[in-house]
């Protein structure tokens, strides 16, 4: 729960930060620029109030790893939701609108994170999990996406360095293997997602788990 909130706040953060033209460059998500995901973290951001307020009594189907769904087809971009999120972002016009809607709805998703009952049942998706292993999800969620944010934009600070090793371990279970002890865990989950392509010394490292690349989460 604590990791979920440090996360989240060095990403929001890191967005309240970035000049105005910055929001123009492109990000690490296909197709999309820096207004576009943060758009699209105003959307997780209400994902996350709305599963928090959404009680079950039902048994959990999922857990904080199986949560994701793994494909091994990169995103282009060219999805209807994606376009959505595109349209969405243009919209606001003015990035200073975009980081005020982002700082209100993510503060309040924040706060409510602070104060779930981690064993509270919540569905979403068809799923149903633990309010904790939701919010633990999502720090994979966050580091990935702040991985996104800083792609083209050197000078902005990192994820937290407890989020990438969390977010390396849950990447590890998902493929069933380990990555290469000597790679850090920024690269990581940039090459084992596929952000990045592997260089050939990489890919000679990562053996049989090359095959398996990428891993594209959703």
């Amino acid at each position: 729960m604590d990791l979920f909130s440090r996360s989240w706040t060095a990403l929001r953060t890191a967005v309240a930060e970035l000049a105005d033209e910055d929001f123009a460059q492109p990000s690490g998500c296909a197709g999309w620029l820096v207004r576009d995901l943060v758009c699209h973290l105003v959307i997780d951001a209400q994902d996350v109030l709305i599963t928090l307020v959404t009680p079950t009594e039902a048994e959990p189907t999922r857990d904080a790893v199986t949560y994701w769904a793994v494909s091994d087809t990169p995103p282009t971009g060219d999805d209807p939701l994606d376009a959505l999120t595109v349209r969405l972002a243009a919209a606001y016009e003015e990035p200073g609108l975009l980081k005020f809607h982002l700082d209100d709805v993510g503060s309040a998703a924040g706060r409510a994170a602070e104060l779930a009952d981690p064993a509270l049942r919540v569905s979403t998706q068809d799923m149903v999990l633990t309010s904790g292993d939701y919010l633990r999800a999502y720090v994979l969620e966050w580091t990935l996406h702040h991985l996104d944010l800083i792609a083209h934009l050197p000078q902005v600070a990192e994820p937290p360095a407890e989020g990438l090793a969390r977010s390396r371990e849950m990447l590890e279970k998902i493929a069933g293997a380990a990555f290469p002890a000597s790679w850090s865990d920024k690269d990581t989950l940039l090459v084992g997602t596929g952000r990045r392509a592997p260089t050939g010394a990489e890919k000679a490292e990562l053996g049989e788990l090359a095959s398996k690349l990428p891993l594209v989460i959703g």
